[in-house]
């Protein structure tokens, strides 16, 4: 048997680290040609080396529209096709509504919102019938969480992208379905916004507290969700929201 992917090409969205990194490299392995994305030169660098394979790293931070086009016309260029697009990258934020800013609201929009929708709108022309598209949203926006009002909206809307997109492509033959991880042991948890070096004992305790399963999830957990959508063992399924967190949005 050929691997899921054979011969397929697949994009992943902020694939230099955490659950991108995890995907990126099972893409690989099961046969995909694989591009990933993100704003460090050398940390796409060392992931690239670190997957192996046919890899293509390309420097892009999906705040910027400009960039996104200049993306998609080096894919066009060198590998005329997406397959399977897995819109990863996003960033967080802990921060009380009082102490929101505007700059604030808008850094976090423009990465996680408007970043998904324009990566979206700039890779469909490059998809052809049977392409699949991953976004990822999380569990915040199934959850109440003190401090994480903006970061919620902006997850909550990406799972409104995700099953408007799908409605939208289902007659054109590209699936469109969201995964949404919860408490996920990724370095993201070291550069999020208003949370302090010495907050994050506490952040991971409170996880663990608040997961059944009372630990935190690996990004290869998450990865594997996010194949088996993209692939055609999910042939049958769009517009759905896979939720990979230990039962923690659900018990």
């Amino acid at each position: 048997m050929q691997p899921r992917f054979h011969d397929k090409v697949a994009v992943v969205i902020g694939g230099n680290s955490g659950i991108g990194l995890a995907s990126a490299r099972a893409f690989a392995l099961e046969g995909a040609r694989v591009v990933i994305t993100g704003r460090d030169r050398a940390t796409l660098t060392r992931a690239a080396q670190s997957i192996g394979g046919d890899v293509l790293p390309v420097r892009c931070d999906m705040s910027d529209l400009r960039q996104i086009d200049a993306l998609a016309g080096e894919i066009r260029e060198r590998l005329g096709r997406i397959d399977v697009l897995f819109v990863n990258a996003g960033t967080g934020a802990f921060i009380p509504i009082e102490a929101v800013t505007e700059s604030d609201w808008d850094r976090l929009m423009a990465v996680n919102l408007k970043g998904v929708f324009f990566t979206v709108q700039k890779s469909l022309p490059l998809m052809p019938k049977g392409g699949a598209i991953v976004l990822n949203s999380s569990i915040g926006w199934k959850k109440g969480i003190p401090t994480g009002s903006v970061y919620a909206a902006s997850k909550a809307g990406v799972r409104a992208l995700g099953r408007n997109f799908a409605a939208e492509l289902v007659g054109r033959g590209i699936r469109v379905n969201v995964v949404s991880p919860g408490p996920i042991d990724t370095p993201i948890i070291g550069r999020t916004a208003g949370l302090a070096p010495e907050m994050i004992p506490a952040l991971r305790k409170q996880m663990l507290e608040n997961t059944p399963m009372r630990r935190m999830g690996e990004p290869a957990e998450v990865a594997r969700a996010a194949l088996f959508l993209a692939s055609d063992e999910a042939s049958f399924i769009t517009g759905v929201d896979l939720l990979v967190d230990g039962g923690a949005a659900s018990f």
